[in-house]
């Protein structure tokens, strides 16, 4: 048996999941550079970069690579015209609770308005119920604090839920 070739970096060279995953990016990049001015894009494809290296081996149960998620959230709100902060926060939404980052490392790279906005993600999730009428119960008192501090969290929390 021939051992496997070592994969280059030839772009002709990627698997299908790579390839989809690589369009995701260049459709949400178009999808923002048609509203947010250019530094404001290049900041939220820091944030994807950052967001990718961060769930590095990370998997979904269909056995898509992690990273299609967070951009999939992050291009619900990029279609709304939601600000870059909002749209780093989608794509950062799961870096608090599912890697070795903390909130405060999150701020230094991102800015507070960002780190709030993902951590608040996280809080929408954290509470365990005992039964669902108090689930329900929690989720909206949960909900009506985030909205009361900023309405963009509980946005964030939305378009997660939708993908």
């Amino acid at each position: 048996m021939k051992p496997a070739r070592p994969r280059n970096h030839d772009p002709t060279n990627r698997t299908p999941l790579e390839v989809s995953l690589q369009a995701a990016v260049e459709t949400l990049n178009q999808t923002l550079s048609s509203y947010l001015e250019p530094a404001q894009v290049r900041k939220v494809l820091r944030a994807y970069q950052f967001a990718e290296k961060s769930h590095k081996g990370q998997y979904r149960q269909s056995g898509e690579e992690y990273i299609s998620h967070p951009i999939a959230v992050a291009q619900i709100l990029a279609n709304m015209h939601m600000d870059h902060e909002s749209v780093v926060a989608a794509l950062l939404h799961d870096v608090i609770e599912d890697t070795e980052f903390t909130k405060a490392q999150l701020s230094r790279r991102f800015g507070r308005t960002v780190s709030i906005l993902v951590d608040g993600v996280s809080k929408l999730s954290e509470i365990e119920f005992s039964s669902r009428a108090e689930q329900q119960a929690e989720n909206f008192q949960k909900m009506t604090l985030a909205m009361a501090r900023d309405i963009r969290v509980v946005l964030v929390k939305l378009a997660d839920r939708l993908h």
